[in-house]
């Protein structure tokens, strides 16, 4: 087909907005939480509070989103990012001198910052490396690969801080990263949209990408076109550490300490947003604006009930029933492709 022809073709173009349905129920919540709270949903303040929370689990999403194309899973992404943030925050400690069990901020300099960063994300890389290994070469699947890294990563976590939090962050980082705005807009957000961006090209556009799709759609097929699965798939899952690492430092940001006990549910919580986005479990169809489509579900879910008083618990109930419905149409689509 040519180029022109995939441009003008609107299924393809719909697939990228997550099927379409899961933009228009985006927009359903939001009218609604708008015209129930007109003075407080809507308001810039708490939509600019909506994206900053949407902004570390979107990057956390994103490296989930090249996995599940291929058809596997990762687990492990929140406990990583734990473990990441653990090692990011002393790293920076031990370069700037100050002691482990200090409170508050510290007045490390930038190039300490740089470093603990640098740390965090190879942290969370070794870890992706780890996954893609075992699921590529050792084909063990990558449910119980995952499964089982993310239990050693919070693990080492507790073991390497004693299971308390690391406390004391560079001021820098928390000033200028976590709470700083550029032009009025978080630094958070702006992180999280260049690496949305960067993620895009390099899913949508570019040989890396292709070979993402081509291994979910057929791993046999892709390997007979010359395709190096096993090494595509440890390069995927080293992307969804890196970006988990990524996510740790942001973590680490914003609330200016590890919360080794405050991401249990991302591992779910991002493979919710992916699917619900439009990427199928089965491999071979996903997209990054689907993706980013379905971070905000939860998140203005779960924003909208506290507003209008609503127990946050029903969030769950309700993220769990649109997951279902989200996988149920999966699952037509698939049929649907197959019977064609």
């Amino acid at each position: 087909m040519s180029a022109q022809a995939n441009e003008a073709d609107p299924g393809r173009w719909s697939r990228r907005l997550g099927g379409g349905w899961i933009l228009l129920l985006l927009i359903a919540l939001m009218v609604t939480f708008s015209l129930l709270r007109p003075h407080a949903f809507p308001s810039v303040y708490n939509l600019m509070t909506l994206a900053v929370d949407a902004a570390i689990l979107l990057v956390l999403a994103l490296g989930q989103t090249f996995v599940i194309i291929t058809a596997g899973i990762d687990l492990s992404v929140g406990s990583v990012l734990v473990f990441a943030s653990v090692i990011g925050a002393r790293v920076m400690l031990a370069i700037g001198g100050a002691s482990g069990g200090s409170f508050g901020t510290t007045d490390a300099s930038w190039g300490v910052v740089a470093l603990g960063t640098v740390a965090a994300i190879l942290a969370g890389m070794l870890w992706g490396a780890v996954n893609g290994v075992l699921v590529a070469v050792a084909r063990i699947p990558a449910l119980i690969v995952t499964l089982g890294s993310m239990g050693m990563a919070l693990g080492f976590a507790q073991i390497v801080t004693g299971g308390l939090d690391v406390r004391a962050v560079p001021e820098l980082l928390v000033d200028h990263v976590g709470t700083g705005t550029i032009f009025g807009i978080p630094v958070l957000i702006l992180i999280a949209v260049i690496v949305t961006v960067l993620v895009a090209v390099l899913l949508h556009l570019t040989r890396f990408g292709s070979r993402t799709f081509a291994i979910g759609s057929s791993a046999e097929a892709a390997r007979r076109a010359g395709i190096p699965v096993q090494w595509q798939t440890v390069q995927i899952y080293t992307l969804a550490g890196a970006l988990a690492g990524l996510g740790g430092v942001m973590a680490l940001a914003r609330f200016s300490t590890t919360t080794i006990g405050g991401h249990t549910a991302d591992n779910l919580t991002t493979i919710s947003a992916v699917v619900l986005g439009g990427t199928s479990l089965f491999g071979g169809v996903g997209s990054i604006a689907g993706t980013v489509i379905g971070v905000f579900i939860p998140i203005v879910l779960l924003n909208g009930f506290v507003i209008i008083g609503i127990p946050p618990f029903w969030q769950t109930v309700t993220m769990g029933a649109v997951l279902v419905l989200a996988v149920y149409i999966d699952q037509l689509k698939r049929r649907a492709r197959q019977r064609s």
